[in-house]
């Protein structure tokens, strides 16, 4: 892609997202989410061939669904109250459409099924892009809306979207559908939290992109879509083999790890509000997660391939891929574990 036309195109990707961000005029929301909606599509068909094309359409069919749920749910208060604020949604029925419609823009279950689809179609760093920025905009209107959001809706959407990440990813072989159902059970965790503490959703989901920006950069840096072409990285990236492992298991939620803290820090807050069966749920399902990524450490860092040739290390080519920001991504997406009674103070 030109890249004008691309800075173009991003510049209105992000724009959009601030304007969703910023607004209090539900007019303004609707307009910011339409132009994050047909920016992002040609940044998701940037490869040209079928299956980024169907992708971009599956894309756009669920979005301006959603897009007109939302707007819908806006309309039905606006007749019952009068006003276009965000922050006063009055109607039951409204608050009801409008978290269905939020919610199959994240992908929460059970309007998860476009999520893994679009992200196996589409480029390595369109899908980093669909999982971490787009997540942004409908997040901050469930923040801003949660006190008047329907609780038992939301927290049986995030206890089926934890359940599903985990088993949806169970049997699959392509990362990026792996990394998808991760984004899936994610949502879920942050949504289960939104009604008790809004707080605790922005920490996960400050840490939710900080490990998934450094899984897709160890993914585009060693060019890898498969569980078996990430098992080869051993033989000629070891370090990038290692901080895959660590990324891996951070996403899980294993301690020491930063992954740990978000999911201790719901189970705790969940608990405090005489919430028991809910936490125990997602803490058991959680554990398919992790599973599916322990296989994929264990296919990388634990088994070493039989190979043809005798030196074990493949020919080393000079690597054109500049990752600047790999390093510091991944310190902070594992080894920030200690710095949770700071981060519990900030948030």
């Amino acid at each position: 892609m030109n890249p004008l036309i691309l800075s173009v195109i991003m510049s209105t990707v992000i724009l959009g997202t601030i304007i969703v961000t910023s607004s209090s005029h539900w007019l303004m929301v609707w307009i910011g989410f339409e132009m994050n909606m047909l920016a992002i599509i040609p940044v998701l068909m940037k490869t040209h061939h079928p299956r980024s094309t169907e992708a971009a359409t599956k894309y756009f069919l669920t979005q301006a669904t959603a897009s007109m749920l939302l707007m819908l749910a806006v309309i039905i208060n606006l007749m019952h109250s009068g006003h276009w604020t965000v922050t006063n949604m009055i109607n039951p029925m409204a608050t009801t459409i409008l978290t269905l419609a939020l919610a199959m823009k994240l992908g929460l279950s059970p309007f998860h099924f476009w999520v893994p689809e679009v992200t196996q179609g589409i480029p390595l760093s369109s899908g980093l892009i669909l999982l971490t920025w787009q997540k942004l905009a409908p997040l901050s209107i469930m923040y801003t809306t949660s006190p008047n959001i329907n609780p038992e809706l939301l927290i049986t959407m995030s206890a089926l979207s934890v359940m599903i990440g985990g088993w949806g990813g169970l049997n699959q072989t392509q990362l990026r559908k792996i990394m998808a159902y991760s984004s899936i059970a994610h949502m879920g965790w942050m949504t289960a939290i939104l009604i008790y503490n809004p707080n605790m959703t922005l920490l996960n989901l400050t840490i939710y992109i900080m490990m998934t920006l450094t899984m897709f950069m160890l993914l585009i840096t060693s060019t890898t879509t498969t569980t078996l072409s990430l098992a080869h990285t051993w033989n000629k990236t070891p370090l990038i083999t290692i901080m895959a492992l660590t990324t891996l298991l951070s996403l899980g939620g294993l301690p020491p790890l930063t992954g740990f803290m978000p999911k201790w820090m719901i189970i705790q807050e969940l608990t405090k509000n005489n919430s028991i069966i809910l936490p125990t749920f997602m803490a058991i399902t959680a554990l398919l997660n992790l599973y599916f990524y322990m296989r994929l450490t264990y296919a990388t860092s634990l088994t070493m391939f039989p190979t043809s040739n005798n030196t074990k290390i493949k020919w080393h080519f000079h690597n054109t891929k500049q990752m600047t920001f790999l390093p510091p991504l991944t310190i902070m997406s594992t080894m920030i574990l200690p710095l949770t009674p700071l981060l519990t103070i900030l948030y």
